[in-house]
């Protein structure tokens, strides 16, 4: 009688059954190691992450509420649902103020941009002394109330230097800070003084980014400097100028310190400001539920703008391929 042999049953070789135990040895060392950064990313995002959420986002969010109310801290708020916003828009100092505002960012932003580019160019054509990129920046080093302080020092029309000299050489002197025509440009002015050196840097940065190879080769073409910076210059530099642009314009929407501390709004609200307005709306007359409604629709505007800029300036795109 003859007895089937059954064959023995499948098995793993040896040696792939230790190297399927490494790699699952591997993957757990990986997971841990995952598990490690991740603990170790969440230690390091938390200051800032709760920065955020205490000083930006609650704050925002509260801000928002309280634009549905009438709020003036002695009193629990009153929910009035729109009769601030209605208020806002039937409010002619409110339209004033943006439109002092929008005036203001014109100037600022024209002058300014304008300015850096060239201080930015400059640096990357002629020289990049870390030294000249230190005295450039300097006057970002000041404090805007600082600078609005000194300014207003050297803009005085009696006993200003400023003054001084424009008298010395037999003009009249000019009330800078003192007559509504004047004022709000010199305010742009000052703070276009302050910051051009930092928006420079930025410039200067992207700058640094374009190869020096295509100015070589256009060198050899027989290009001219102006041919190149409008061939290659801008049409690379186009994204960081976007990005510099969206920022300069949110913050001089913002415009608040340098007008406190020269003409507190004045002369006949001719400085006034949407930020200064809101500010006097609050700490002023404790009108915190319009303040906030202001305050919203200034946010809303924000948006806005940075979203059109956004787009249209195609800051997410480069043109360096």
């Amino acid at each position: 009688m003859t007895i089937a042999s059954s064959s023995p049953p499948s098995r793993l070789p040896l040696g792939g059954a230790q190297g399927a135990g490494t790699k699952s040895r591997t993957r757990r060392a990986r997971s841990r190691e995952n598990q490690g950064d991740g603990r170790l990313a969440a230690v390091f995002i938390a200051p800032a992450l709760l920065g955020f959420l205490v000083f930006l986002l609650w704050p925002t969010l509260r801000g928002v509420y309280l634009s549905f109310t009438r709020f003036n801290l002695l009193t629990p708020p009153e929910w009035v649902g729109l009769d601030n916003y209605v208020r806002m828009v039937n409010d002619p100092i409110f339209w004033d103020s943006l439109s002092v505002t929008v005036e203001y960012v014109f100037i600022n932003i024209g002058v300014q941009t304008v300015a850096a580019l060239a201080v930015a160019v400059l640096l990357q054509r002629l020289t990049q002394s870390a030294v000249l990129r230190g005295i450039v920046l300097t006057p970002y080093l000041m404090s805007n109330v600082v600078a609005g302080i000194v300014w207003l020092w050297i803009l005085d029309t009696q006993l200003g230097i400023g003054n001084e000299i424009i008298a010395g050489i037999g003009a009249d002197r000019v009330p800078f800070l003192a007559d509504e025509t004047w004022a709000v440009p010199t305010i742009a002015l000052i703070n276009v003084w302050r910051h051009v050196g930092y928006t420079a840097l930025l410039l200067f940065a992207g700058l640094m980014a374009i190869p020096n190879d295509m100015y070589e080769a256009a060198k050899v073409d027989g290009a001219s400097e102006w041919r190149m910076f409008w061939r290659i210059t801008m049409p690379l530099l186009r994204p960081v100028l976007a990005v510099v642009l969206i920022m300069t314009v949110i913050g001089s929407f913002q415009v608040f310190d340098t007008v406190a501390v020269t003409t507190a709004g004045g002369p006949a609200n001719a400085t006034n400001v949407l930020q200064y307005y809101i500010y006097g709306a609050a700490f002023g007359r404790f009108q915190f539920g319009y303040a906030s409604a202001m305050s919203v629709a200034l946010l809303v505007v924000l948006s806005a703008i940075t979203v059109l800029q956004y787009r249209l300036t195609r800051a997410g795109q480069s043109d360096l391929g």
